[in-house]
């Protein structure tokens, strides 16, 4: 049995609830173009399927002692129970070892010492806790998931699970940040991500604010446009993907210089466009959940405001 927590480790863990919540809300409070939000469903999805999971993913994310390989199976299992379908298993992968490091180093409340913290608990992952991601993964069945010549994700895993995402890491995301330790999510998101929750983040409708919803379009854009998306390679190829973020590049210039993007026709016909084609920047959407997530952790009390 393990012994209760200590005051210090309950503050943390209502804290980093608190910030995992207020980021998946913010997910899909405002306008990402090619991925689902309260202002514009798409590919055959609503935002209340995502709000669902996240509060469905919240008890197994944070179970007190999990691994983070339980965490993840445990997470995704709760979500598709709620929603019947794949909302966030990119989302599960990243924040559950920053979940775990959390719980281990509450005191983490830097960016750098929670670096560090994330780093040792991907430095302890083993086979058990690939076993249980490759479950997850199996039943979340995302879109475009192909095979692969080593430790293929519908095979029984042969090594720990960073090792598996080692290998994964040239053609995903996703799988990189256990690989190199988060560095992308934390050069490119967090810093524009802390800018997206001060209080007062949401409006009586449930939307984000003006000055949270462009802060949280930053840090989608500074994904979209500088890491050619995941979901969009697996499932229409590297070319595509490529396209996609060249047109981002240009909306991330415009925002970065002030520009209200919401207030631009154009902004709205491109999100529109997109879901048309079929194309989800799914991995980009991912990453600024998590980004915020952090954001959250490392500016104590402001997710929970």
């Amino acid at each position: 049995m393990n012994p209760p927590p200590t005051p210090t480790a309950a503050r943390a863990t209502e804290r980093t609830q608190a910030s995992y919540l207020c980021a998946c809300e913010l997910d899909v409070a405002v306008r990402k173009p090619g991925n689902v939000s309260r202002l514009s469903a798409g590919h055959g999805m609503q935002a209340a399927l995502f709000s669902a999971s996240a509060r469905a993913s919240v008890g197994p994310m944070f179970r007190p002692g999990a691994r983070v390989g339980d965490r993840i199976e445990a997470a995704v299992a709760a979500s598709w129970d709620a929603a019947g379908c794949n909302t966030n298993l990119g989302i599960v992968l990243l924040c559950a070892p920053i979940a775990r490091a959390v719980e281990l180093h509450p005191q983490a409340e830097d960016p750098a010492a929670l670096r560090a913290a994330i780093e040792e608990v991907l430095a302890d992952l083993d086979l058990a806790d690939a076993r249980a991601a490759y479950r997850a993964i199996a039943q979340a069945h995302p879109g475009g998931l192909g095979s692969a010549a080593a430790q293929d994700v519908h095979d029984v895993p042969s090594m720990g699970l960073r090792a598996a995402m080692a290998l994964a890491a040239d053609r995903d995301s996703i799988a990189r940040q256990y690989r190199d330790g988060y560095v992308e999510l934390f050069e490119l998101g967090v810093p524009t991500a802390a800018l997206a929750l001060p209080g007062g983040a949401f409006t009586r409708d449930g939307l984000a604010s003006p000055a949270v919803s462009a802060a949280v379009q930053r840090t989608y854009l500074a994904f979209l446009a500088t890491l050619p998306d995941s979901h969009i390679v697996r499932k229409h190829g590297a070319a595509l993907a490529h396209t996609v973020m060249r047109s981002a590049q240009r909306w991330q210039t415009r925002a970065l210089n002030g520009e209200n993007l919401d207030a631009d026709p154009d902004f709205v016909a491109w999100d529109l466009e997109l879901k048309a084609a079929g194309l989800n920047p799914g991995t980009s959407a991912d990453f600024t959940v998590a980004a915020l997530f952090v954001a959250g952790l490392v500016a104590p009390g402001t997710a929970a405001r």
